[in-house]
Parts: C-alpha cells; structure tokens; sequence
C-alpha cells in the first residue's frame, strides 16, 4: 500500500535567516525612528487641536479650524510619506483643507486624520520609544565593566534590570552577558512594533476608495501608454539592428558569392579566397543574428535562474561588479526578462558615463516584489534627461507597473531602485 505522506510532512521546513532577521530588525529600528519623528509632531498638533477645541465651546476657535486641520494634514502628508517609503502601496494625499471649517470638518479624510492623530501621538510615540530602549540597554549592559568605576556607590544606571548590585570588576563582568537577552528582544519584537506602530497610518490615511480607484486608472492609463511605447522602440531597436546589421551582411555574402562563381573557372584560388571571406561574413551575421534573438528573451533566463544570468552579465562587466541575489523560486519570465534588461542596461551606462571602479548588484525577492537596487562609486550627476538610457529603464519599470527611483548626487554615488510585482 503505497506510503502518502501529509500536508504538513509534504511542505518544506521553514528555516530561521539569521540574515534576513539583522536586515528587518534595523528597518523596523529605523521606521521606529521615522515614528518617533511623526508621533511628537502628531503630538505639538493634538496638543493645538485641544486647545482650538475648547476654544470653539466658548465660540472663537471656529475660524482657528480650518488651520488646525491643515496643520494635522502636514502631519499626516510626512506619515503618508514614510509609510509609502516603506511601502507596500503608495498612500496619497487627499485634497487640500478647504477654507470654511464647515467643509473642512466634513471632508471624510479629515475625520480619519482626526482619528488617527491620538494613537499615533501617544501609543505611536511609545512604541517607538520603547522599541529604540531595547537595542540600548542591550549597548549599556555589554559596556557596563567600562563605566560602572565612576557610577556613585550603589547605583547601576539601570544595568542589570536596575537590580545587580556590582561591588568588584568580575560582578560587573557579569552584567555583560544581560546584553544578549536585550538584543533577543530587539531581534524578535522590533519588526512588529515598527508595523504595529505604523498600522493606524495605514488604516486611516489612505485614500479615499473613489480617489484611490480614479488615481489607480490615470496611473494604468499612464503605464499602458508607457508600455506601448517601450514596445515600438523595442521594435525599432530590432528593426535598426536587423537592418544595419544583420542584412547588410547577407547582402555582402551574396555578392561575395556572385563574385566566387564568376572567378571560379579563371582563377580558382581568387575564388577560394572569395568564399573565405563570405563564410566569416556569414558567420559574422549568424552571430549578430544570435545576438538580437537574445537581446529580446535572453536563453539564459530559461534554461538558468535569475541569479545566475544576472552573474553572467557581471562577469562581462568592464567594470569590476558584485552580485547579491536571493530569489528564492522564479518569477513570471517578463519580470525576470525585465529585471535582465534593468540591470544589463545599467552596467552599460555605468562603464560609459560613470568612471566607477566598482558596482554592486543587489536583488531580493520581498513578498510579492522583486527588488532591485544597483549601486556604483562613480562620479555620479546621472539624470534620465541625458541620453543615457535611464529613461528606457523608466519606461520598461513602470509598464510592469513597478517602481523606479534614482539618487545620484554630482560626486557620487548613485543608487538605483527598481521594483517589479511578481506575484505570490
């Protein structure tokens, strides 16, 4: 009777990356960070809001209103704006306040910012504050034997939960190892507090339904034009290629031909000479031939990973670059055709334009979006408007409907993110 094993035997063992744990936890403490920010700008506003509410019981605050709540929408609009850096989703903001205090309390995003500005202004704030206290005292615990000479007699300055009463150096020795069980905390509870913190900016400030499906159009439309557009240059690209090319070569070899035959009974070593020449021509356009069928699907994205193909491209590279990829699976093939073409283009214009002497390639696949981010020690100065094919990039990204972002200050360096939806 044949053996089947359960759902449960049947799915891989989930393993612990240590790795990937470090990486989420200093993103969580610095969005703690961005929280900390927000949360005591919510708070100087709540503390405005009350005082323009009580102001309105005795009838003078009313005309203070319309401010206040534009005040709150500032406030709001940088939370808006950490959490879509943070991502996933972009939260826009709504219109602006309008004048009258009637209109601007009944705006419906105005009524969730009033909402959403208590908790943030206080559990927000002590979030942060309590996630940022874990990654410290676990620094104060393994750097007690350093200071704890010039503490006052029986003080601790709160090293050892407050209670370990150090009198020699071996017993202040002993407050060190205290250090690993904060940094435990901090490794297992600062990625949630950073998405608990952020949780009511992320129920309360997002767009309105009907604002968010009208943006969700215009950006489709937008994207499906970019699209079309990256398709008839892509066409053109073949096209030039083909014409230039590939064609030429094979006019070249039918006139090499025309003239073999011709030589052929009065001279039969120009003859051979003749032939010669039209076999390396014709296998000089078999290779151009091969080189624009692979510019449109590389074989390598079928036959290899992602990893791999991108490991090729560095290795090809004139300009010495390191690959860091984790993409665990694969992805639809015009994503990762997407993703072969974003980062062959980019090492292209890095060895033109960039005088680099290194880069570095970094890819991750996060949930449903494969991230890419290319970075290089160049002059920098890099801009979409020069020619450089960085508008080519733009345009491929945001017809998958991803991301592109480029920083790339005159100096350097110059970083490039791209982000493209995946799937689950």
């Amino acid at each position: 009777m044949p053996d089947h094993d359960s759902p449960a035997e049947r799915r891989p063992a989930r393993t612990w990356d240590p790795s990937a744990r470090a990486r989420a936890t200093l993103d969580g403490l610095e969005h703690l960070v961005g929280g900390i920010g927000t949360g005591a700008l919510a708070l100087l506003v709540l503390v405005g809001l009350v005082l323009v509410g009580l102001l309105c019981l005795v009838g003078v605050g009313l005309p203070l209103l319309p401010g206040a709540l534009r005040a709150l929408r500032a406030v709001a609009d940088r939370e808006r704006a950490r959490l879509t850096r943070w991502g996933p989703g972009d939260l826009i903001s709504p219109d602006p306040v309008p004048d009258g205090w009637r209109a601007a309390v009944k705006r419906p995003a105005s009524r969730r910012e009033l909402v959403w500005v208590l908790p943030h202004a206080t559990i927000g704030l002590l979030i942060g504050f309590v996630g940022l206290t874990l990654p410290f005292s676990a620094v104060r615990d393994l750097l007690y034997p350093l200071y704890w000479q010039v503490l006052p007699p029986g003080e601790t300055a709160g090293a050892g939960l407050g209670i370990w009463d150090a009198d020699t150096f071996p017993s202040a020795l002993a407050v060190s190892p205290l250090s690993l069980f904060w940094l435990a905390l901090t490794l297992a509870f600062v990625p949630a507090m950073a998405r608990l913190q952020a949780w009511p900016g992320r129920r309360l400030l997002a767009a309105d339904p009907a604002t968010d499906l009208a943006l969700r159009v215009a950006q489709l439309t937008a994207t499906r034009a970019g699209a079309l557009d990256a398709h008839a240059a892509e066409l053109r690209r073949i096209e030039r290629s083909l014409h230039d090319g590939t064609q030429n070569r094979i006019v070249a070899v039918t006139m090499l031909l025309g003239a073999a035959r011709r030589a052929l009974a009065r001279d039969p070593a120009t003859a051979d000479a003749v032939l010669e020449s039209a076999q390396n021509a014709a296998e000089t356009a078999l290779a151009e031939l091969r080189a624009v069928v692979r510019s449109i699907l590389p074989p390598v994205l079928a036959d290899r990973s992602l990893p791999d193909a991108l490991t090729g491209l560095a290795a090809a590279s004139p300009v010495p670059c390191r690959i860091d990829a984790e993409v665990p699976g694969r992805c639809p093939a015009s994503v990762e055709a997407t993703a072969y073409f974003v980062v062959a283009e980019a090492l292209t214009n890095i060895a033109k334009h960039s005088q680099a002497t290194r880069a570095q390639v970094t890819v991750r696949r996060d949930d449903a979006w494969l991230r890419i981010e290319i970075t290089d020690d160049g002059r920098g100065g890099a801009a979409e408007s020069g020619g450089s094919g960085l508008s080519g990039i733009r345009r491929r990204t945001e017809a998958h409907d991803g991301t592109f972002a480029l920083t790339s200050p005159a100096g350097g360096p110059t970083t490039m993110n791209v982000s493209l939806p995946c799937g689950l």
